[in-house]
């Protein structure tokens, strides 16, 4: 390689270590990274530069953000929100699973991760210290189902991949990705409440997320009743178990009330936002129209019914996402035009195993995305596997949705958006030792995950 494509593949791992240490967008790092290349590397002028602005990828996020801040505004997110908390008809131990659902919905239908979890999380976290479950397995178990829906064909992350993918020539199966990621994200999910209850009942403790209905009592109303007791082996009401911090609940008497969401009337701007969201599933879905001039022509309908509420939800829109994805693709896509990613690939190709390289990769980006933004790094690393993809020696839809599932699901980390979100709105914990027990399942998760995507998806599939 010469020193020409050297050196913007040594800005790009600069501006991702700037981006870890100090608040600041990557996303500007990108843009002047972009005019530094463009410019000075390939002799481009601004229009030349712009040419690669990913305008489409960008009107996407400003309509899905904005459709959805106007549903949150209005409400209807915390109305399905509730009524999925409702349908298990008090059976507590299956709400983590509910918010799971709720999460993969939210994102599936085109929200962001980080916007699902916001939206998410605070209602999750309020149930937790309400019925002593653990904090950490219900912020997991959002975070999972956030990122399970990540990779819909109508999501922005799904649009970016599939994008990415089929502009070097080749082709993704959406729904195939869709499905990979819903499935790796429920195996993980799975695992934690099964080894965070083995944990609790090692402790001769009881873990609350994976009890069973009948530990509840009913009143006359049909409220589920439980309280955590001072006993052999309990933690105190509010404190944590043992070392880990595990939030547990011992069966006793009950005194404690855990109370499902009151049941508001759905108002004619709910029911109106429920149509449109329907309305946009069925125009994307059915008719293939863009999402984002549908989300925003729907986003603009919901704007007539409160003009009041206009300029909040213009500020609401995801702008540093947007920021953050228009400068890392642009920089890229320069970095192609030199061909620095090209030549790495050749240079990983050498190696003369692909299925080395792609586990590689995989920890590369689930490494790195525990302190970076996930976002970023599917364009920066996905188009590194696209010359390695083109050989036929892997599965293209495999490689990619390992690649895109390990970027995403080391989110947990308290360094993440998610993450962070999950720590702030935890209630009734030591927040010290709950950011070292979100810090050590981020650690299994990097150490974990990569090598279950690569298995399942790369690995099986390309000796089968």
């Amino acid at each position: 390689m010469t020193s020409i494509e050297i050196l913007p593949l040594i800005a790009l791992v600069a501006m991702f270590v700037i981006a870890t240490f100090f608040p600041i967008n990557i996303g500007i790092l990108g843009f002047i990274g972009a005019f530094v290349v463009g410019a000075f590397l390939l002799g481009y002028d601004d229009k030349e530069i712009l040419a690669e602005f990913p305008s489409s990828i960008v009107l996407t996020i400003i309509g899905v953000t904005y459709f959805f801040g106007m549903a949150k505004k209005n409400g209807t997110i915390d109305l399905l929100v509730n009524t999925c908390i409702r349908s298990v008809r008090g059976r507590v131990t299956i709400v983590p699973w509910v918010f799971f659902f709720c999460a993969s919905v939210l994102t599936a239908l085109g929200t962001f991760s980080p916007a699902a979890v916001a939206l998410i999380t605070p209602a999750a976290m309020s149930f937790a210290a309400r019925t002593r479950m653990s904090p950490l397995v219900m912020g997991i178990m959002t975070i999972n189902g956030a990122h399970a829906g990540a990779f819909s064909p109508i999501s922005v992350s799904g649009v970016l991949v599939r994008d990415i993918v089929e502009s070097s020539g080749l082709t993704i199966a959406p729904w195939t990705l869709f499905f990979a990621s819903y499935g790796i994200n429920l195996l993980l999910s799975v695992l934690t409440v099964i080894g965070y209850a083995v944990l609790a009942r090692m402790r001769n403790l009881e873990f609350t997320a994976t009890g069973s209905s009948d530990e509840f009592d009913s009143d006359g109303g049909g409220s589920p009743h439980r309280t955590p007791v001072e006993g052999p082996g309990a933690a105190p009401s509010g404190s944590s178990a043992g070392g880990t911090g595990t939030q547990v609940l011992i069966r006793t008497p009950r005194t404690e009330i855990v109370t499902e969401p009151a049941r508001q009337p759905v108002t004619a701007v709910q029911k109106l936002t429920l149509v449109l969201i329907a309305a946009v599933l069925v125009l994307v879905l059915v008719l293939h129209m863009p999402i984002s001039f549908v989300a925003i022509a729907a986003g603009a309908i919901l704007a007539f019914t409160d003009l009041s509420k206009q300029s909040e939800a213009i500020a609401g829109i995801s702008w540093s996402t947007v920021l953050l994805v228009a400068g890392m693709v642009t920089y890229v896509s320069l970095m192609e035009e030199i061909g620095t990613l090209d030549h790495l690939a050749e240079m990983a190709i050498t190696i003369g195993a692909p299925l080395l390289v792609a586990v590689v990769l995989c920890y590369v980006i689930g490494v790195t995305s525990a302190f970076a933004s996930s976002t970023a790094l599917l364009t920066a690393v996905i188009p590194l596997a696209l010359p390695l993809l083109q050989t036929g020696a892997l599965p293209v839809v495999g490689v990619v949705a390992a690649l895109a599932i390990s970027a995403t699901v080391v989110d947990v980390s308290p360094f993440s958006t998610n993450g962070a979100l999950v720590l702030a709105n935890a209630q009734n914990i030591e927040r010290p030792r709950f950011y070292r027990q979100l810090l050590l399942n981020a650690g299994i998760v990097v150490a974990i995950a990569p090598m279950l995507c690569w298995l399942l998806l790369v690995a099986i599939p390309a000796l089968a």
